[in-house]
């Protein structure tokens, strides 16, 4: 089994995404599970980025995928990011941007999901990005990483995306618990220790200084999205 996660931008401002957008979008994500799904969330949305994520089967990760993709175009306001998807690697453009990594098939599907919006296409984000995949990578109790920005990618199912996606999307499989703290401190501490990164609560508009990169963090623990960046900022906090 796997977890898929697609992020896209598709909202019809560069900010923010509108609340009927995202009812539009949630009473969508049903279907998902209709055509073989076991679990899937709207999990992280980030100034004005959306992220679709879903626990699948093997052999569905395709068909999925492709739902996935259509859910955001028929509900997006704007074609956005779709537009970027290409049948082949040449014609590939800045559009979604895609995460996928294995689950232990023995565990519930325990998962961190972590989602960067750019307001004017920071490169730096890569840097960020890169920051919280190696603070997890080697970490225990992680069963895969995958996401980021690694030049053009094939999304199974769906097309090609060039490395120009500027709104990256990192995922880490979780098989204790426990860890999942621990894991999202490691990654979110990571990202965070870059110039200009700001860490958001779900739904947040990119109420920054252009110039910067902000990114929410969710745990999607056996189908169930809580908001973790309020309860790491509270720990992160110094106690005096």
């Amino acid at each position: 089994m796997k977890l898929t996660s697609i992020g896209a931008d598709v909202s019809n401002n560069d900010v923010s995404c509108s609340q009927s957008m995202i009812n539009n979008i949630e009473k969508a994500i049903p279907k998902l599970l209709d055509i073989g799904a076991n679990k899937a969330a709207l999990t992280n949305i980030t100034g004005d980025d959306l992220v679709i994520s879903a626990f699948v089967p093997d052999d569905k990760l395709e068909t999925i995928n492709k739902a996935i993709v259509e859910i955001l175009r028929e509900n997006g306001e704007d074609i956005g990011d779709i537009a970027g998807i290409s049948e082949t690697p040449d014609g590939a453009g800045e559009g979604i941007s895609y995460a996928e990594a294995k689950i232990n098939q023995d565990r519930y599907p325990d998962a961190i999901i972590l989602a960067f919006d750019t307001y004017g296409g920071e490169p730096f984000v890569k840097n960020v990005v890169k920051s919280s995949i190696d603070a997890a990578t080697g970490m225990e109790n992680i069963t895969d990483i995958g996401g980021g920005v690694n030049g053009t990618v094939k999304i199974p199912g769906v097309g090609y995306v060039s490395d120009e996606t500027d709104d990256p999307v990192v995922v880490a499989t979780i098989e204790n618990i426990e860890s999942v703290g621990v894991v999202a401190g490691a990654m979110v501490g990571a990202a965070l220790g870059n110039k200009n990164v700001y860490l958001v609560k779900r739904g947040t508009p990119s109420h920054v200084i252009p110039g910067s990169v902000i990114m929410s963090v969710s745990a999607y623990m056996n189908g169930n999205v809580m908001d973790l960046a309020v309860p790491l900022s509270q720990r992160m906090r110094i106690l005096g």
